[in-house]
């Protein structure tokens, strides 16, 4: 195993799964990696099958809100992210698509968490549908802090209360993302 592979591998494993389904996810992205399977995207959008990628979700966590964007190309509000070069560290994803995706004055002041909070593997809507298997890292930011959302890829961005997002129907927002925010909200109030 490449030390890339190591690397992730521990990553995954530090991940404390919030319920069953969590922790079948857990379970089958570390065989996944033991395999030797590909592990990283080829080419767009479905090569290999199953890839991996970084989400990022901004909290303001004084004000109770997160950041989603309206994702162009999946027609669904989800934490912005992105693809997962070869080799690369995901949390160095993070960094990069944070810059990228919302803007570098956005990405100097973040705060970005070294593990990610919650992974999952579902698949995509849209073109090419996939299997995503997504690392999602906890980003600190502020309500008010300077955005720029990428044009290309999102219609908008928009900061939403964590009850906001629970009482959104499921089918407009990532398939993981109400789950995602019972996780963050018991975490925050330890």
């Amino acid at each position: 195993m490449n030390k890339a592979r190591t690397s992730l591998r521990s990553v995954i494993e530090r991940i404390q799964p919030w319920d069953d389904e969590e922790r079948a996810v857990v379970g089958r992205v570390l065989g996944w990696i033991d395999e030797g399977r590909d592990l990283y995207r080829i080419a767009k959008p479905d090569v290999p099958y199953e890839h991996l990628v970084s989400y990022f979700v901004l909290v303001d966590q004084s004000r109770g809100s997160l950041l989603l964007v309206d994702h162009k190309n999946a027609g669904l509000w989800l934490p912005a992210g992105g693809h997962i070069e070869k080799d690369e560290d995901p949390r160095e994803t993070v960094v990069r698509e944070l810059a990228e995706e919302l803007g570098p004055r956005a990405a100097e002041v973040a705060s970005i968490a070294n593990m990610p909070m919650f992974i999952t593997a579902n698949l995509t809507r849209g073109q090419g549908p996939h299997v995503d298997v997504s690392l999602w890292y906890v980003v600190g930011g502020d309500e008010r802090m300077w955005l720029d959302p990428d044009p290309g890829e999102f219609n908008g961005c928009k900061w939403w209360k964590f009850d906001e997002v629970l009482a959104t129907d499921v089918n407009q927002l990532d398939p993981q993302m109400h789950r995602f925010t019972h996780k963050l909200k018991a975490k925050l109030a330890k």
